[in-house]
């Protein structure tokens, strides 16, 4: 093998395949469209920050399966947590339920300086 290859992180090929919005696109798609905003923090994370009219689905709560089979397949959604990281695993949670319609916050809020 080449020392002049580069792999790249598996996290950030399966990101690459979803439908990444930065923050300002990320709020007004949601907000134009009708999008429902999944915050998939702790809930210790949502009470100190989140964005407006975002619903908390704890990443790490053991029923976070169950709450994610309630939602409406024909809804669009919105996911974002505090690295990114959590809201991919979502995302990919959502499509897998057969929702289509799911944005991932690029690069999470940590990166707008907002986490």
């Amino acid at each position: 093998m080449s020392e002049d290859i580069c792999e790249i992180p598996r996290w950030q090929q399966v990101k690459s395949q979803l439908n990444n919005l930065e923050l300002e696109d990320f709020i007004a798609h949601a907000r134009d469209h009708g999008g429902v905003i999944l915050d998939v923090r702790t809930a210790a994370e949502f009470e100190q920050y989140h964005l407006d009219d975002a619903v908390n689905l704890d990443y790490l709560s053991q029923t976070l399966a169950d709450e994610l089979e309630t939602l409406d397949t024909e809804q669009c959604y919105y996911v974002y947590c505090r690295t990114g990281r959590r809201a991919l695993r979502v995302c990919l949670l959502l499509q897998n339920l057969g929702i289509t319609r799911v944005y991932n916050l690029a690069n999470g809020l940590l990166h707008y300086e907002l986490a």
